[in-house]
């Protein structure tokens, strides 16, 4: 198990500066705090377009023209503005439903226990459950998939893991190069294999998944340095 720790390791070497972002992921201070950026984050990545290039492009130019301009204040705004509205911005009708429906559910949890759109956010991440998603009012909505549904929880303050593809492959590769048999195919019993090899390394389950698209190459440079200067915005 030594070696595997040791593996770990090498692919964390390379990622200098992902424990303050998962830090401020953790904290549910990403984008500056904005519930209403996060959850616009969470339902444009629901349709798997390259995170970096396609997606927080599309959620700065969403915060430009409707956020800064004090259209969409919360996430009852959000709920209520129509696709229509931003189509020229995002086309796909269905994530933006998944913005919609969150938003709409997180707002009533919101009005029901007296909390804020962040309160409402972490106390129904504290509280969702992986291995019961599918019977989760989120869970429910259609277009939110497992790996949205955890990548919401982790932005709601838990330490937890995603199913994606690219986390699984590289998760994967480290299980080969140590010689170790963990379940992978499976996508709950996936994310407590990657609680497993954080007890074993010493980070966290957050930390693991983020180094995992983070040190994918983009043309002659990782991720983790390319988009630096991003990730301290986001």
């Amino acid at each position: 198990m030594a070696e595997l720790s040791d593996i770990v390791d090498e692919y964390m070497t390379k990622t200098t500066g992902l424990k303050k972002f998962c830090d401020r992921c953790l904290r549910t201070q990403r984008w500056n705090g904005n519930i209403v950026l996060m959850v616009v984050d969470a339902a444009f990545d629901s349709i798997g377009l390259n995170y970096f290039n396609s997606i927080v492009p599309k959620v700065v130019e969403f915060e430009e023209a409707f956020v800064e301009g004090v259209m969409v204040k919360n996430l009852k705004d959000l709920s209520e503005l129509p696709h229509e509205r931003v189509k020229n911005i995002w086309a796909n009708e269905r994530s933006w439903n998944v913005a919609n429906s969150v938003a709409s559910h997180l707002h009533e949890l919101g009005q029901e226990r007296g909390l804020s759109d962040r309160g409402a956010l972490r106390e129904w991440a504290r509280d969702a459950s992986p291995k019961d998603w599918k019977q989760d009012p989120i869970g429910r909505i259609r277009g939110v998939g497992l790996t949205t549904y955890q990548y919401l929880r982790m932005m709601g303050g838990v330490d937890t893991a995603m199913p994606d593809k690219i986390v699984k492959r590289v998760v994967e590769e480290i299980l080969d190069k140590a010689e170790v048999e963990m379940p992978t195919s499976g996508d709950f019993e996936f994310i407590k294999t990657v609680d497993r090899i954080a007890e074993i390394s010493g980070f966290r389950p957050i930390d693991i998944c983020w180094m995992t698209w983070l040190v994918q190459s983009e043309g002659d440079k990782i991720r983790m340095k390319k988009y630096r200067d991003v990730l301290d915005r986001i």
